[in-house]
């Protein structure tokens, strides 16, 4: 009897210890997981210190024990479909994850290929009642891997970005100029990339057709418009991510244009980049120290002009922004800061509304075959976005907008996924191109620079009547800018 009461006690603080546990991370109190054996005290800057889910701030145990192995991803997670495999769908990554902070599975090098195929998508928390973040999860995963972020390459292009923009800028343009010689399509016909053990690079020099000599930020910052001086009621900020900056320079200017139009007055915030390379491969601290040089600039332009949007025209970057505050948690002086920023920022996707174009518009707009859309991963499942694209791209597009069939699927680019894991970007790429080709599309609307060269490489190749243009070109289009596709 004394035994049962015992036991029944025992019970009784249990559950009142889970209770406070949950009462607590609901409030958004630092919570410190007496579990973690997946690196050791010294590769904590490396690490995130909790994740922001949407059950309250949670360290990385604690979001990986939301899981309660349902199911229900593995009905969205791309790499489960294709392949039938446990261990690389989202579901199984959670639990090697979990395995893994236990020290149950002791050798991170283990769950690499778990952890490297993820696309981070994030259709498994769209789909995931608790909304667990696997995406953060894994790459909490892959920096504890051993030599992760250590690539020669990106480590230059992220040091440089972050300490000299300008190298950087001249960097490319040299590399621009090798590509526009032919050398590089040579050296691909010849195998040098594969000598060398980098085909990748073969891939991602071929997936670009054209390349510019001028980049968006050097246009646009000589544009006397875009300039802060003597404007009072600002309503933008243009924030230009490295894709349109770099790459697509129509893109940024589409974009700018589209502002301009119908948006109010505003102005090119001088940004730095977002941080999303870093923080993707493996240096955190970088990816920090990007955020605030970018909060920095849009606070001193807020003391002067009061709020305004930061509008990005790449989902991946402006769901990044969105997700500042995470970088800070450990830190109460730029926590609030970087929250702050965040809720400033909107991608164009959800910024233009179609009640900004005259009723006039559809007939006034050239007309190009058949129109459909692409939904981004990180608009739809990273931000949210959804209905606003669509109700624009209706309203000036008409009848000859269909939905494309599957179109959360991930087109398989996901930043530098494309390249690193060929073979299975191929397989997702392919199941996309079947769906645009069902609609019979002519034109494919997508909101990412990733997925602009994804899909593009592959219709090229598979079905060149077609062509992925970005949401803000294709808007400029419809409502007096370059003529449409046709």
């Amino acid at each position: 009897m004394v035994k049962h009461e015992h036991n029944r006690a025992e019970d009784q603080i249990e559950k009142a210890r889970r209770e406070l546990d949950s009462s607590t991370a609901s409030a958004g109190t630092h919570l410190v997981s007496a579990t973690n054996e997946l690196f050791q005290h010294e590769a904590a800057p490396r690490h995130l210190d909790t994740l922001l889910t949407d059950l309250g701030e949670r360290t990385l145990y604690d979001a990986a024990a939301q899981c309660n192995r349902c199911g229900y991803c593995e009905t969205v997670c791309p790499t489960y479909v294709l392949t039938g495999r446990e261990t690389i769908s989202a579901r199984g990554r959670n639990q090697f994850m979990r395995l893994l902070v236990e020290g149950k599975e002791k050798n991170p090098a283990d769950a690499r290929e778990a952890l490297s195929t993820c696309l981070l998508c994030g259709a498994c928390t769209s789909a995931c009642y608790a909304k667990v973040p696997t995406p953060d999860i894994v790459l909490e995963g892959r920096r504890a891997l051993e030599g992760y972020g250590d690539n020669l390459l990106s480590n230059a292009a992220v040091g440089t970005l972050l300490n000299a923009p300008w190298l950087f800028s001249l960097w490319l343009k040299l590399c621009y100029l090798v590509k526009m010689s032919g050398l590089p399509r040579l050296a691909a016909g010849m195998g040098l990339y594969h000598f060398i053990g980098m085909p990748g690079l073969a891939e991602a020099e071929a997936s670009v057709n054209k390349v510019p000599l001028r980049f968006a930020a050097e246009i646009l910052r000589k544009d006397p418009e875009l300039r802060p001086e003597g404007k009072r009621d600002l309503k933008w900020a243009y924030f230009a991510a490295c894709g349109p900056n770099y790459l697509f320079t129509d893109v940024a200017a589409a974009t700018v244009r589209l502002l301009k139009r119908y948006s109010g007055e505003g102005v090119f915030i001088e940004n730095h980049c977002c941080g999303l390379l870093a923080h993707n491969y493996g240096r955190l601290e970088d990816a920090r120290k990007f955020a605030q040089k970018n909060i920095e600039i849009y606070e001193a332009l807020r003391s002067s002009h009061g709020d305004f949007a930061i509008i990005a025209d790449c989902a991946s970057c402006a769901a990044f922004m969105k997700s500042y505050e995470q970088l800070f948690t450990a830190d109460p002086s730029w926590r609030k800061r970087a929250a702050d920023f965040a809720a400033a920022v909107k991608d164009i996707l959800e910024f233009v509304n179609p009640e900004d174009f005259p009723s006039t518009a559809r007939a006034q707009a050239p007309q190009g075959g058949t129109v459909t859309y692409h939904d981004s991963c990180r608009a739809c499942h990273g931000q949210g976005i959804r209905r606003e694209p669509r109700a624009v791209i209706r309203k000036l597009a008409g009848k000859r907008y269909v939905e494309l069939p599957e179109s959360e699927w991930c087109c398989g680019g996901a930043g530098a996924f494309a390249f690193t894991q060929p073979e299975i970007s191929g397989q997702v790429l392919d199941r996309k191109l079947r769906n645009i080709a069902s609609v019979q599309a002519q034109t494919v609307v997508v909101g990412a620079t990733s997925c602009l060269i994804q899909i593009n490489a592959g219709l090229r190749a598979a079905y060149p009547s077609a062509e992925a243009v970005h949401y803000s070109v294709f808007l400029d289009r419809m409502t007096g800018g370059s003529p449409v596709k046709k």
